[in-house]
């Protein structure tokens, strides 16, 4: 697994210590009131999505990178690529994601975090196109898909919760474009 660096993030391999602090992200309801069907997440759920991130990279060679803060090492939560299988009417399809501890927002991490990951899935990985997918009210993570250069594509919900969410979409001739290639 590659490590990126931002000016001010590294993008890294998961590593054991990084349980604890991702299981006190996933377990505080503000961060999770648009992940999901809302609910925050058990130590034990959250142990076996890093299971998953790093079967993910073995399998693929893409995944779902550590977001470290370069100044202090702090774990600031995760941005990366990812199967989106809870929304089937999309697939076949890769998606970009984020999730950050609240002391992290409102640092412009994510954007910044994200758009090394978008780079890599374009650059790196290969990728054609990749989706991302935000429930109708997260106007934060709307904001941070525009800076990406994302388009709305459709409006639909989630078959398992109901939820409304919003997918948006760039493809690699989009990015190229966008970053001047």
């Amino acid at each position: 697994m590659p490590e990126l660096l931002t000016p001010r993030l590294r993008l890294r391999a998961w590593r054991d210590a990084d349980l604890t602090p991702l299981a006190a992200l996933d377990a505080d309801p503000e961060v999770m009131r648009w992940i999901g069907d809302g609910q925050p997440r058990t130590t034990e759920q959250t142990a076996a999505s890093l299971v998953n991130i790093r079967a993910g990279w073995a399998e693929r060679g893409w995944g779902v990178f550590a977001v470290e803060v370069r100044e202090s090492g702090e774990l600031a939560g995760w941005t990366g690529l990812a199967i989106p299988r809870f929304l089937p009417e999309i697939m076949p399809a890769v998606e970009i994601g984020w999730r950050l501890a609240r002391a992290h927002w409102g640092r412009g991490y994510a954007t910044e975090a994200a758009r090394e990951a978008l780079r890599f899935g374009f650059e790196d990985a290969g990728l054609d196109r990749v989706v991302s997918v935000c429930h109708t009210e997260n106007h934060a993570s709307a904001r941070v898909m525009a800076k990406l250069g994302m388009r709305e594509e459709r409006r639909t919900a989630v078959p398992a919760t109901g939820v409304p969410v919003v997918v948006r979409a760039i493809t690699r001739e989009e990015y190229a474009a966008a970053a001047g290639d």
